[in-house]
């Protein structure tokens, strides 16, 4: 049996904990959070739906080194659910203690610095593998699919979403994660491969509508910023073109694009009135209890394009996956698929399965490895090729 450890209570590291209780062969899941009753609150809830007394909370702040080092002395792998500053840090630390370690991650810069620190972790004899979750992360390992299975890939075009099953007017879109990192995914540049090579390309740009089954229909989908990690660097000169866009509902990119054009997304301060003001923080205050309705009914979407040649034949690839929210776990769909990918990370490192050293999504182990096991947590994905 093995030992695992959640840094961080919230969401997806909630989720992350029931995947380890059910399909981790887990001795002890360790819930660590700073606020003690946010940590309790959420170990009671997961031992009362796996009916154990595995989940154990436990009050560390997680800049408190010491401490942490004293308490994962044991642990077989580490998730950490904090905000992604944090992640280089307790990469350190994990190594030190000889604990695999996965992230959530959300900023490419702070991922690369980890995967610098490669051959500590294969001398430790840990996989740490940064950056897991919905995008990036399981969308990397379904294009990691692709890659085992053709001969050339030419394209890959991969679209991800979080929406609400129910929109509501004028907005049509639920926050599930802090408008922050929403607001950035929708600023600067994202990095995609063009014509074999790694380029900058402005976000809120190329847009085009994609058609899904009933209910959703037509979504529309633009070029956002990080969705793919550092994955266009590992395949420059090995693909022709590599994407990655977000859909939403009809409507949404025409009101942001709107927004970013007006200058509010941006963190420098400007005058107003004889006041200093920065305008992403008015942005965020007036937008964010507009859509935070509560209302957890939602769906995640991960949806691949590709072509390719296979056995001497060119071949088209389409991999969709459309999940909801769990009415039994009360876990959003945005919980599932971005915590148990981090959790069927976890395991198979506590397992020894995934590749020694600090590596990428899809270097640490094959995705048809991924695919089935997200098939065996009851994720539908289907593949077809024509």
């Amino acid at each position: 049996m093995f030992k695992y450890a959640i840094i961080g209570s919230g969401k997806q590291g909630t989720a992350s904990a029931y995947d380890l209780i059910k399909f981790g062969n887990a001795e002890k899941v360790l819930l660590i959070d700073n606020d003690l009753k946010a940590a309790e609150k959420s170990a009671k809830k997961l031992n009362k739906l796996t009916n154990s007394k595995v989940c154990v909370p436990l009050k560390i702040n997680v800049k408190n080194k010491e401490e942490l080092l004293q308490n994962l002395t044991d642990i077989d792998s580490i998730i950490s659910g904090v905000p992604y500053y944090f992640n280089l840090e307790l990469t350190k630390i994990a190594i030190q203690v000889g604990a695999n370690f996965f992230d959530f991650g959300g900023n490419t810069d702070v991922v690369k610095s980890q995967l610098s620190l490669n051959n500590l972790a294969k001398e430790n004899n840990i996989s740490v593998v940064p950056d897991c979750g919905m995008d990036p992360g399981m969308n990397i390992s379904f294009i990691q699919y692709l890659f085992e299975n053709y001969d050339e890939l030419i394209t890959v075009k991969s679209y991800g979403a979080g929406l609400m099953q129910f929109p509501k007017a004028p907005w049509n879109y639920e926050l599930s994660f802090h408008i922050n990192g929403l607001t950035n995914e929708y600023y600067g540049d994202a990095l995609f491969i063009r014509k074999g090579k790694v380029v900058e390309v402005p976000t809120l740009t190329d847009y085009e509508i994609l058609e899904f089954p009933k209910p959703l229909g037509k979504l529309e989908a633009v070029v956002t910023s990080g969705g793919l990690s550092t994955l266009p660097y590992e395949l420059e000169e090995k693909v022709e073109t590599l994407e990655n866009k977000t859909l939403r509902y009809l409507g949404h990119w025409g009101k942001f694009k709107a927004f970013k054009e007006l200058g509010l997304f941006e963190e420098t301060s400007i005058n107003v009135n004889g006041k200093d003001v920065v305008p992403r923080e008015v942005y965020h205050h007036l937008l964010t209890p507009k859509i935070t309705s509560g209302d957890n009914r939602d769906l995640g979407i991960i949806k691949i394009l590709a072509n390719g040649i296979k056995d001497g034949k060119e071949v088209k690839t389409t991999i969709e996956l459309i999940d909801y929210f769990d009415e039994v776990t009360g876990f959003t769909a945005m919980q599932r698929l971005t915590g148990w990918h981090a959790s069927t990370m976890a395991i198979l490192a506590a397992e020894n399965k995934i590749t020694k050293g600090a590596v990428s999504v899809s270097k640490a182990i094959s995705g048809k490895v991924i695919i089935d096991e997200l098939i065996k947590r009851g994720i539908k994905i289907i593949i077809s090729e024509n």
